[in-house]
């Protein structure tokens, strides 16, 4: 069982950092609204959580007010199954407790293969906003004692949508989106994904 460690800590400060002094509790309200299903489901771009004060806050501050978009990923979920990253750092807000899987891109290998070993496990209390620097590699978070969980991404403006791979080889065989880079496990079954995480697939 991988060692949980609290977001708080000072462990975390490679990974990214507290965003502190942003008052988003309109977002965390709006967030209210959204499913929590079974599964997990990742919306990239929801109008009412971008309306709110708190959204503006974070293209003002966390973006330097460059467009944004701001979405959720909710539902239930245990397992590690990939890792992500992307050219910009990302914004999550933990509506409710969550457990967030991370790693760091410099421990990728020459050939985008990454033990899972490497991957570290953060608690984030509910009401904790948290950014993920670009080198900081992540995905769909967990619930805690296999409860659902609620969380809103913010990331520059396009990210996460459908796009066409021009070729199988290098790194683009890891785009998986826009400003998408996509390692998944082999237990994961994500159709079309480059499997290149080597190891078991952590559970919290």
């Amino acid at each position: 069982m991988i060692k949980i460690q609290n977001i708080n800590d000072a462990s975390y400060k490679r990974f990214g950092k507290i965003v502190k002094d942003i008052d988003f509790s309109d977002l965390i309200a709006a967030m209210e609204a959204t499913p929590c299903p079974d599964d997990v489901v990742y919306v990239a771009s929801e109008a009412a959580l971008e309306a709110t004060k708190g959204a503006e806050k974070f293209q003002e501050i966390y973006y330097g007010k460059l467009p944004i978009q701001v979405g959720y990923c909710n539902g239930h979920n245990s397992l590690l199954n990939a890792l992500e990253y992307h050219r910009c750092g990302e914004v999550n807000v933990a509506v409710t407790d969550l457990i967030v899987l991370v790693g760091s891109l410099v421990d990728v290998a020459d050939d985008f293969t990454y033990d899972t070993e490497k991957v570290e496990a953060f608690f984030v209390p509910a009401g904790t906003a948290f950014e993920m620097y670009e080198t900081t590699l992540h995905y769909a978070p967990c619930g805690v004692n296999n409860s659902g969980f609620r969380c809103a991404v913010v990331l520059p403006k396009g990210t996460n949508y459908d796009v066409k791979r021009q070729k199988n080889t290098g790194e683009d065989r890891l785009l998986a989106a826009t400003n998408k880079w996509l390692i998944a496990h082999k237990e994961a079954h994500i159709d079309g994904a480059f499997e290149g995480l080597i190891g078991e697939n952590p559970e919290v």
